[in-house]
């Protein structure tokens, strides 16, 4: 699943560092999150796709990396981050 171009701008704007950020892990996290959520969507009227499910758990287990990095080096970010996209810890 894609996020559209418009969603995905939208999604950066509200968690970039500096003006040009795209790469930061809290932009990335961002848009796995909103990935995650499209594909679970699917994935409620397509209960057997198996191969998108696998997708899925690939996408969350980034994620999940890319937020221990973040509570490693910046647990004011990774607290705020977890906040902001209304995720559990």
């Amino acid at each position: 699943m894609v996020l559209v171009k418009e969603k995905k701008l939208e999604i950066i704007d509200n968690f970039k560092v500096h003006a040009k950020d795209t790469g930061s892990p809290e932009v990335q996290i961002a848009i796995l999150s909103g990935k995650i959520d499209e594909l679970a969507e699917h994935l409620k009227t397509h209960k057997k796709d198996f191969h998108s499910r696998r997708g899925l758990l690939m996408m969350i287990g980034k994620r999940r990396r890319l937020l221990d990095y973040l509570k490693k080096h910046k647990s004011e970010k990774y607290e705020e981050t977890l906040q902001k996209l209304n995720l559990r810890k």
